[in-house]
C-alpha cells in the first residue's frame, strides 16, 4: 500500500517544568521562545514511554490499535548497493534531519548533537490556532542489509503526556535486485486518554484523519525532496545546539496568537 494513498488499516517523573507562556487549565496564549524549547526538551529525559510494551499488537488485525503500513517509490538506482549521493542516500538524510514532515502540520525540535537511539524529540503539532507540544524518544536504529534489502531508519515511541501512544518506524530501502528506493513507515497507535473533555472530542473526530493526512505528506516529501538531486534542505542548528525541522518552519507572526497545549495526555496506570 502506498504511502500517499495510505488507508485505515485498522481491521482494526516528574518533568521539569519548562518557562513560558502561564499555563491556565493547560493552556497558554502565545508561542514557546527558542530558550524555553531548550528548557523543554531537557524536561522530556523524565517522560516515559506512556504504553506497556505488552500490549502491542500481536497482528495487523488486533482492535485495540491502528496498524499501518505504508510505502512510497523514492526513485531508482543501479542493482547493488545504494549509489553515493543516490536517491537511498539523500533520502536518508531527509530521515535523519526530519525533513518530511508538512511545517504547517507538523515540527521537530531536537539537538542533532545528541546520539539517534535514545533521542528525545519534541513535537509541535498544529491544527488551527491550536498548538500541541508531545514528547517522543528514538527507541531503534536499523542500519543493516536484509533479505536482499539495504535498510536505514529510525524508531520512536510516544511519551507521557502525548495525544497518541504508539511506535512509528520511518525506513529508507533499497531493493538490491531491482535497485528501487522506497520509503516506508510502519506503526500502530491508538488515541491516549485526554482528561480535557473538549480536546478529547476534537481529537476523536480529527486525530485519525490528520494522522492518514501526515502519512500521506510524508511519502511525498521524501520523494520530492530525495528523488532529485540538490533538493536535501540544509539543516540550520542554534547556538543551544537546538534544530526546528522541517528547514523554513521557524517562528512565525501567527505563533503569537496561537493556544498552546503542552502534554495534554493522560497515562493509563503506568
Amino acid at each position: 500500500m502506498a504511502v500517499d494513498v495510505l488507508g485505515d488499516r485498522r481491521v482494526d517523573a516528574p518533568r521539569r517544568a519548562p518557562r513560558g507562556p502561564v499555563l491556565i487549565a493547560g493552556v497558554a496564549l502565545g508561542a514557546t521562545p527558542p530558550a524555553d524549547l531548550d528548557a523543554e526538551l531537557d524536561g522530556l529525559a523524565g517522560l516515559a514511554v506512556n504504553f506497556d510494551d505488552a500490549e502491542t499488537p500481536e497482528s495487523g488485525d488486533d482492535p485495540r490499535w491502528h496498524v499501518d503500513h505504508g510505502r512510497a517509490l523514492v526513485g531508482r538506482e543501479a542493482p547493488g548497493p545504494p549509489e553515493p549521493g543516490g536517491p537511498w542516500e539523500r533520502a536518508c538524510v531527509v530521515l535523519r534531519d526530519y525533513q518530511f514532515t508538512a511545517p504547517g502540520r507538523l515540527r521537530g525540535i531536537f539537538r542533532p548533537g545528541d546520539p539517534l537511539l535514545g533521542r528525545n524529540m519534541l513535537l509541535e503539532g498544529r491544527f488551527g490556532p491550536m498548538r500541541f507540544h508531545l514528547g517522543v524518544r528514538v527507541t531503534g536504529v536499523e542500519d543493516a542489509e536484509r533479505d536482499g534489502q539495504r535498510v536505514w531508519g529510525w524508531t520512536y515511541e510516544t511519551l507521557q503526556g502525548h495525544l497518541e501512544e504508539g511506535r512509528l518506524t520511518y525506513e529508507v530501502v533499497k531493493d538490491l535486485a531491482s535497485g528501487d528506493v522506497e520509503f516506508v513507515i510502519r506503526a500502530f497507535s491508538r488515541r491516549a486518554p485526554v482528561p480535557n473533555p473538549i480536546l478529547r472530542l476534537g481529537f476523536a473526530v480529527f486525530g485519525r484523519a490528520v494522522q492518514e493526512e501526515f502519512y500521506h505528506h510524508a511519502g511525498q516529501r521524501v520523494r520530492e525532496l530525495a528523488g532529485v538531486p540538490g533538493r536535501v534542505p540544509v539543516v540550520e542548528t542554534g547556538p543551544d545546539g537546538v534544530t526546528v525541522a522541517p528547514a523554513g518552519s521557524g517562528p512565525s507572526w501567527t505563533d503569537r496568537l496561537a493556544v498552546l497545549v503542552r502534554y495534554p495526555g493522560a497515562s493509563r496506570g503506568l
